[in-house]
């Protein structure tokens, strides 16, 4: 007979009962959150190796979750977006792009992207093809063999170039470095994890403070100053921000944008429209330079298809290869990382309990490196982008511009631009990373290298 237990036996959990996934524990307050600041590529790839598909620790005071299973993102970012919120980096973020398509929420960002869509709708985004490869040929037209180059900042002023030129109709190719600097400035303020100190050391007069309030001073003179042009000559051009000045929302009866809502919007796609676009090409030109069979066979592909005449728009269905090659760069270096949610409501995720107000981690970097998707995962390997190779794999294992309503409106524009900018590059130079240069990815809010990338220029 058995005997009859000295303490009361553990109740059975029922199923509405409120289970938090595992993950790390803090040995001291506020250690996680220290790890995370350090390096947070290297702490996220370990939660996510102990802990697969759902992981829960605490980032100072805040109850964070971190998915790393593509079914638990598109469980986030589709079946129930509804119920998700941008996390406080981006919210922190609106002090530099007030109420644009990355920050806004609910209805006012379903009519600002209803406004916004007609510019990339596909044959408008064909028609921008001739201002990309243009502008693209008149910067490696100017290059010369033997330079030493930073390629880091050179695609950052051409996609800021081609991005005034396309959406604003605007020439700032002259004082294209001067913005981008400005960018940079106001970017290296924002992390996509903040203390519960942010907000009181925003305020304090660090140099740090002082130069993002400067850059942002500089790119809202450019802004308003393309704006007010506008508004004065009254002209439609065609492009994004003249759809978006004469646009009335029939569906909501409202009228058009006010000079700040322009301000957002144009400032939100100043940097979104050129900052991941120039990252992923910085990225690729180190990748290429450290595998000449890869390199040798996207040249190869450039002069059987273009024989020497600049891409069109009509050639990018043939240049797959360099489409592989774009693509698994941007899986190795995804330009946007992480991003970050908060839960508005009590949910589950994965058989567990996420409480009202968490913080939802979706890190592209920690998907994009998974072995069970990407056996090798540190491998450049273009030809994981096969066709068959793509089925293989769950449709969130690779998200680069994220997902659901909320996808990127630019994803076909950066798609378009990239294969274009490397073949026209391509054609006539390779790119060899310098003997001192340092290679080391920054993650901000987006995947900077932190050193820059100095390239030496080869004639090919």
């Amino acid at each position: 007979m058995a005997t009859a237990p000295t303490q009361a036996p553990a109740k059975t959990k029922s199923p509405t009962q409120k289970k938090l996934a595992p993950g790390p524990k803090s040995g001291t307050p506020g250690d996680q959150l220290v790890a995370m600041s350090r390096d947070p590529l290297k702490f996220l790839l370990k939660v996510a190796h102990d802990y697969p598909g759902v992981a829960t620790f605490k980032l100072g005071p805040q109850r964070t979750f971190l998915l790393s299973h593509p079914d638990y993102v598109e469980d986030v970012l589709v079946a129930n977006d509804w119920n998700f919120i941008k996390g406080r980096g981006l919210q922190r973020a609106k002090k530099v792009l007030g109420k644009g398509l990355l920050t806004s929420e609910g209805n006012f960002h379903r009519r600002q992207r209803r406004l916004a869509q007609p510019a990339f709708h596909k044959q408008r985004i064909a028609a921008y093809a001739g201002v990309m490869a243009d502008y693209t040929a008149r910067t490696r037209d100017r290059w010369q063999a033997g330079e030493t180059r930073n390629i880091a900042e050179e695609m950052m002023q051409l996609t800021l170039a081609i991005v005034a030129k396309t959406l604003f109709d605007a020439d700032v190719q002259a004082e294209a470095k001067e913005i981008g600097q400005a960018l940079t400035e106001v970017l290296e303020m924002f992390s996509t994890f903040t203390s519960p100190l942010t907000e009181i050391l925003d305020k304090l007069p660090t140099p740090k403070n002082i130069r993002a309030r400067k850059g942002k001073e500089r790119l809202d003179a450019t802004i308003f100053r393309i704006i007010e042009e506008r508004r004065a000559s009254s002209e439609d051009r065609g492009d994004l921000l003249s759809m978006l000045m004469m646009a009335q929302d029939a569906e909501e009866g409202s009228g058009g944008m006010s000079d700040q809502q322009l301000r957002d919007e144009v400032m939100t796609l100043f940097l979104a429209g050129h900052e991941t676009t120039a990252n992923a090409l910085t990225w690729t030109w180190y990748l290429l330079s450290q595998h000449p069979d890869i390199e040798r066979k996207f040249h190869a592909e450039l002069d059987a298809v273009l024989q020497g005449r600049l891409a069109t728009v009509e050639d990018v269905p043939n240049l797959s290869y360099t489409e592989k090659v774009f693509t698994e760069a941007m899986r190795l270096y995804p330009p946007v990382w992480v991003m970050g949610r908060r839960s508005v409501s009590a949910c589950k995720i994965g058989g567990y309990h996420v409480p009202a107000g968490s913080i939802i981690l979706l890190s592209q970097y920690v998907i994009h490196h998974d072995e069970r998707y990407y056996p090798d995962p540190e491998k450049f390997d273009p030809e994981r982008w096969t066709p068959e190779a793509r089925k293989s794999r769950p449709r969130y294992s690779y998200f680069p511009f994220g997902g659901g309503p909320r996808l990127c409106i630019g994803e076909p524009f950066a798609w378009m631009e990239g294969i274009l900018l490397l073949a026209a590059i391509g054609q006539k130079w390779k790119l060899r990373l310098t003997p001192d240069q340092q290679v080391k990815p920054q993650p901000l809010i987006t995947l900077r290298p932190r050193y820059g990338m100095k390239m030496e220029l080869e004639r090919r």
